[in-house]
């Protein structure tokens, strides 16, 4: 990764932060039912899966 290319900085970070995430959601219900009414499709996927998911854009609207 190079220091000068804040796009590549800022793509590994959002990779990082996905992974600990799912780990977290993995453990908090409460959790999977934020990113659930954020928009992402989480519910009933494995650790993996759940960082995939993270790593783009919610797939449906978000709700309050």
């Amino acid at each position: 990764m190079s220091e000068d290319n804040p796009s590549e900085q800022l793509s590994k970070t959002n990779e990082v932060l996905a992974e600990w995430a799912a780990r977290s959601a993995c453990e908090s219900d409460r959790l999977i039912e934020r990113f659930e009414r954020m928009g992402y499709a989480v519910r009933g996927k494995s650790e993996a899966e759940i960082a995939e998911v993270l790593k783009h854009p919610p797939t449906r609207p978000g709700t309050a």
